[in-house]
């Protein structure tokens, strides 16, 4: 079985405007020549860092800088490429208000595209999604230490917060992981913990990897992150798998000249015989607000970059066509 993960897709402003609401481009448009490797997936998983709306005003316009919000026919978009579930547990997903946050978790069910990390109440956020795959059930858990205003609670709508420190995380968010994740275990052969965390730049901190070795010891399989706006390293933790960050995947931000936030990979996880086998990175780039395949010069920053990131985990990072792979014990 294979699983596709993303990074970030932020899909409003610009990709809003040039590519989402352009009635003369069909859907497919945004996802380029990366499409087939994407449907080639038995799942598909992204990380939706907006909120899909035409309604709402923003959220404390003068404290929050970036307020992100894409039509609903954003539906049409994921729909083309067959997305499979939405993370939602981020720091925009309530940018447009309850209003607007309660029309995209309907747009969502409504198209039969799952949802993890926010909810119309607490035990909503905290609920796996279980998707059928090829050869097994996949159980998707997600959560974020961004605006803890945004915490779902028993009686209100929000997202999945956490707080962590470098002993991994506090009370009650440990014991309350713990349940979700044990629950996760029973129903599904794989546990995939997708985390919206930490700042938009540098290599992981200590308490970002205490956080994540804590989840899997909790019983986890796999530790998605994202937040950071380019991929970091890949550890192998007790033959279970820590992506630090994924990076950006769509998106219309400026461009670091030394950091290359336009470059990241589409991330497939491979299952043999009811275990994780091995991951494989394929090269992507933005470009005019939509994903490709990366070539040449940006493949080689990749390449490079990736392999350095990874090995300060002691992990082995090859390539071979321009695909990288990492083989999990």
């Amino acid at each position: 079985m294979n699983i596709a993960l993303t990074g970030d897709l932020m899909l409003g402003r610009l990709v809003d405007r040039e590519v989402i609401t352009n009635i003369d481009l069909p859907p497919a448009t945004l996802w380029g020549d990366v499409l087939p490797v994407l449907l080639a997936a038995d799942l598909r998983l992204a990380n939706l860092e907006c909120v899909i709306s035409h309604r709402g005003s923003k959220w404390r316009p003068l404290a929050k800088a970036f307020h992100f919000r894409v039509h609903p026919r954003a539906i049409d978009v994921l729909r083309a490429a067959r997305i499979d579930c939405a993370t939602l547990a981020n720091n925009h997903v309530l940018d447009y208000g309850v209003q607007a946050f309660s029309d995209c978790l309907t747009l969502l069910d409504q198209a039969g595209i799952r949802r993890a990390g926010a909810g119309r109440r607490l035990a909503e956020a905290l609920e796996p999604v279980r998707l059928e795959g090829a050869s097994g059930r996949v159980a998707v858990i997600a959560l974020t230490d961004n605006e803890p205003e945004w915490e779902a609670t028993e009686t209100g709508p929000g997202v999945n917060y956490v707080a962590y420190d470098i002993r991994g995380l506090a009370e009650p968010y440990r014991r309350r992981l713990a349940e979700v994740i044990g629950q996760a275990r029973r129903d599904a052969g794989l546990v995939i913990v997708s985390a919206h965390v930490g700042p938009n730049w540098g290599k992981p901190s200590q308490a970002m990897r205490a956080l994540a070795h804590d989840l899997l010891e909790l019983g986890a399989d796999v530790y998605w992150g994202h937040s950071n706006h380019t991929p970091q390293g890949i550890e192998l933790y007790k033959n279970k798998v820590v992506l630090y960050s994924t990076g950006d995947f769509v998106d219309d931000y400026a461009v670091h000249p030394t950091e290359r936030n336009d470059l990241s990979f589409l991330f497939v996880l491979e299952t043999e015989a009811d275990r994780l086998a091995r991951i494989r990175l394929h090269p992507v780039a933005i470009e005019d607000c939509r994903v490709r395949m990366a070539h040449g010069e940006e493949a080689a920053f990749l390449r490079t970059s990736m392999q350095k990131k990874c090995a300060a985990f002691g992990s082995r990072l090859d390539f071979h066509d321009h695909v990288g792979t990492i083989e999990v014990g």
